[in-house]
Parts: structure tokens; sequence; C-alpha cells
């Protein structure tokens, strides 16, 4: 089988998952866990399988799933590839002035990305590797964290993250600085010496963000994610760098190659997250997640969807290789943890991937169907 491969056929599956207990960030809450799963076939029956994030807005995962169905898919079908990025690229290209036109660089960007990362689990499953391997992984073992630890039971969830083999763990701040003194105090306690961070998640202005710095100090954090806005003048973030006792880390909400180099060429983010289902998919963020590691920074993969955008997620930490960690959101969600294969399986902080092809998993979009949005 050559490498090169012609499009048969790419479709978009939305589902919504509805919750008992809400997600809450700094800037709002997740009624439902919503998912957009991307399946790409090939000329020879061969099929790969990606996820657009779409989170945000509420109505956000209806709205990528028909940009994949009704405009991107058609631009693809039928056309011959030597590679996902060169299919990435072609799709870029074809789609920046609609993109600009209709005001929706994001939205565009992430059905894109949901492309790719099904291409590029087709393109392993062609070569017969496991994705990992098919990015240069030496190690199939990475390590991962638990995220999305809300404010309110913040300490029970961090218990239920250890027995089931964390070692790591992530808060959501920005809830008032007693709420978010009082989390890490408990979650210090639970996780003893062990990685501990903290997100914000844009939530502070620079003199809060500021006033709060002094107070994080003693809880020795790996990091602390996204403090102020991801768009404010650098200046701002250099000032917080100034001040900061721990790393400060960023990347989900930067969506330009260009923005990625200037944070490399700085000393101010000593953590960069970008999250492959939102912006860039492997085709940009494989190469980009090499700058991070020769810049002297950790790259840790941001993610927080559905189980095929995880568990490529970890493929690409395993396929670049480093010393950060994968994030694994520990709230109920069956649409991730029916696809997200060995993810699941989190022994002393650390989980193993297969040598099955691709990703190694053939979803079963059946058992799943109750969920079915469009």
């Amino acid at each position: 089988m050559t490498d090169s491969f012609t499009i048969r056929s790419i479709e978009a599956f939305c589902y919504r998952y509805p919750l008992a207990t809400p997600v809450v960030t700094s800037f709002g809450k997740m009624l439902d866990r919503p998912a957009v799963f991307v399946r790409a076939v090939d000329e020879d029956g061969v099929a790969g399988w990606g996820e657009a994030w779409s989170n945000f807005p509420a109505p956000g995962a209806e709205h990528r799933t028909r940009l994949v169905n009704e405009v991107l898919a058609p631009g693809l079908v039928g056309r011959k590839f030597d590679s996902p990025a060169e299919a990435f690229e072609a799709l870029t290209k074809g789609t920046e002035v609609l993109a600009l036109q209709c005001g929706e660089p994001g939205p565009f960007a992430q059905a894109i990305s949901g492309i790719d990362l099904a291409l590029w689990d087709l393109f392993a499953r062609r070569r017969k590797l496991p994705l990992w391997r098919l990015l240069g992984g030496q190690s199939r073992t990475i390590k991962v964290y638990a995220s999305g630890i809300n404010p309110g039971g913040a300490a029970q969830t961090a218990e239920a993250a250890l027995k089931r083999g964390h070692r790591a763990l992530k808060l959501k701040v920005g809830f008032g600085a007693e709420t978010d003194v009082a989390n890490l105090a408990a979650l210090r306690g639970i996780v003893g010496a062990g990685m501990l961070a903290a997100d914000a998640n844009q939530g502070w202005s620079v003199a809060q963000a500021l006033d709060m710095l002094p107070r994080l100090a003693a809880f020795d954090l790996r990091w602390l994610e996204e403090p102020i806005r991801a768009d404010r003048p650098r200046e701002e973030w250099r000032s917080l760098r100034a001040s900061a006792k721990m790393p400060i880390a960023a990347g989900e909400n930067i969506s330009s190659v260009e923005g990625f180099r200037k944070v490399l060429a700085e000393d101010v983010l000593g953590v960069v997250q970008p999250d492959i289902a939102k912006w860039g998919g492997l085709s940009e963020c494989a190469g980009l997640a090499r700058d991070i590691r020769q810049s002297g920074k950790t790259f840790c993969p941001h993610y927080l969807g559905g189980g095929i955008g995880l568990l490529a997620s970890a493929h690409l930490l395993a396929g670049i290789g480093g010393n950060g960690w994968v994030e694994v959101d520990i709230n109920d969600n069956p649409l991730r943890d029916l696809f997200c294969g060995p993810m699941l399986n989190v022994k002393e902080g650390a989980v193993q991937l297969g040598e099955d092809p691709g990703l190694g998993i053939a979803p079963d979009l059946l058992s799943i169907e109750r969920y079915r949005s469009i």
C-alpha cells in the first residue's frame, strides 16, 4: 500500500452527553459534554478517526459538524494526497477567505483540525504503525494529570482521581481568593509532594493576578495556567513572569504559527499547551511540539473533550517525547471513556499506549447513538 491516498468520504458526527453536575470554569458552565467525531475513509476502505474541539458556545458542536459535512468535506472528497499535511494545507488555504468573510477563523480551524486528526490516523493505519511510532516516538509510556477539578467538591474529586491511579492534579481557580487558596491547600495535602497545577482560564486582570501570585507561591505549583487573557499585550505577560515563583502556562488559545513563534522566542511561558483539536491538528502541532522542546520549555498537550481527541493528544506526546503531561478530564463523560482506549488505565500517574496501527481503536458509534445531536 502506497503512502499516497485518495479520500473517498469524510463525515462528522455530533453528540451531547447531559451532565448531572456542570463543568465550571471562571467564564462559564458546561451543562453537557459535546463531541464532534470525524471519520475519513480512503479509496482502499481504510478509515481514520479524529475529533474537533466544540465545547463553546452551547450550539458550537452542531455548527462545527455542519462545517465539516457541508463546507469542508466536499473540498477534499475524490482528491489524492501524499500526506495528511498536504491535505491540511489545501483545506486551510482553500478556505482562508471564506473563514475571513464570515468572521469564523476559530470554528474553521477546529473543524479542519478534526479532519486532520482523522487523516493522520488513516495515514498511520495505511503504514501499519501506531501513530506515536509514525511521529517518531521511542517509548509508549507517557505521564498524565487529572484535570477538570471544579471549585465545588474539589477535595473529593481529587481523592477519586488518586484512586484511579493519578499522581498529578490541576485545579480550576478564579473563584475568589479564599475559595482558591482553600482548595489548593486541600489538594496539596491530598497529592502530597506530587504535581499540582492551577488554571485560571483567563479569569484575572493583571492586577488580580499579581495580587494572587504571593498567595499561590506557598503551594509549589508546577504551573499557573492562563492567569490573564490570552490576547493581552506581551508586556503584561512579562510582568507576571517577573513576579511569579512558578512557571506560567498557556497555549490552548494561541491559534497561529506566529503566535507560538512569539512565545517560544521569549522567557515568559515555561509550559506550552497547544490543543490539536482546536488549532493546527497534528500537521501543525507535531512540528510545533518539537520546537517547544527545543526551546527548553515543557510541552503539555491541552485537551478537554471526547476520547478520540484525547487519545490523539497522547500519541502526540509519546511521538515527540519529553517530560510533559497529557491532560485527562476526570468528570463523567462516556463520550470520552468509550473511545480513549488505554487512557483509562492510569497507573502511578502514567499510561501505556498500544502497538496497534493508528490510534488503535475502532469507535462503535452505535454505543452512543442515544446521545446523537444531529
